[in-house]
């Protein structure tokens, strides 16, 4: 029968750690001793400020402060460390931060004062809303049988499909034409878009929020009188009125 100690036979236990053989009475064989005497001569003691960095640290106050930082080496650790903790359990947990008057979880923030239009998330107004806030420069009457739609435009241009570019392009040559033939209304369509068709991306309805800012800008300026988005029966909100001066005015 093989023996319960033969290494390297099947069943057998291998040889275990140098450092769990011992002899009987619980004293350290030679080859131990041999090898623990090589191992203390390599280890140094440890500096009083390096023993500091390790020692335990009390536990806080009741409702006192309690955290720590990275602690650099040297002898500075174990003073900043303890400055840290001293400091935290004299002042204790901080107050809570008040809340505005009135605040309510989930309430919108647009009302709230000093808050920029973009920090409050308000949308930027379309392009009835700055035409509405232009100054009236044709007749009052005449304004307000336009925008009831009771006019009939005399041209009309239909940009549909047309890439910026050509719009703009088109639209110029429209409203010229339109002026030197002494008409005074003409109506623009624009559609409430989808995108230009362009090699570049553009947000939804760009026509509709470009041909305002064309017929306030050179050359048309000088022709154009009013701007106004046009009545249902004529395209709603993806159509404008424009007004023309009179030819020598």
């Amino acid at each position: 029968m093989p023996g319960r100690g033969g290494a390297g036979q099947p069943g057998t236990k291998g040889p275990r750690a140098p450092s769990a053989r011992r002899r009987k009475g619980g004293r350290l064989s030679d080859e131990d001793r041999d090898l623990w005497s090589r191992v203390t001569r390599k280890v140094a003691p440890m500096t009083a400020a390096e023993r500091a960095q390790f020692a335990p640290i009390a536990d806080p106050q009741p409702g006192a402060a309690s955290f720590s930082l990275p602690t650099a080496s040297g002898p500075a650790a174990g003073r900043s460390t303890g400055a840290v903790s001293a400091r935290a359990a004299a002042t204790g947990p901080r107050p809570p931060v008040p809340l505005p008057a009135g605040f309510r979880l989930g309430a919108a923030a647009s009302g709230a004062p000093g808050l920029s239009p973009l920090a409050r998330h308000e949308p930027a107004p379309g392009p009835a809303e700055r035409l509405a806030a232009h100054p009236l420069r044709m007749d009052h009457k005449t304004h307000k049988q336009l925008t009831r739609g009771k006019l009939r435009p005399e041209a009309r241009l239909d940009l549909h499909g047309m890439t910026l570019a050509a719009a703009k392009a088109e639209l110029t040559g429209f409203i010229l034409s339109a002026h030197a033939q002494g008409r005074r209304l003409v109506l623009v369509i624009t559609g409430k878009g989808k995108g230009d068709h362009g090699p570049l991306p553009t947000r939804s309805g760009a026509l509709r929020h470009e041909v305002p800012h064309w017929l306030h800008m050179a050359p048309l300026v000088g022709v154009v009188l009013q701007v106004v988005p046009a009545h249902l029966r004529h395209g709603g909100g993806g159509a404008y009125y424009i007004y023309l001066r009179r030819r020598g005015a």
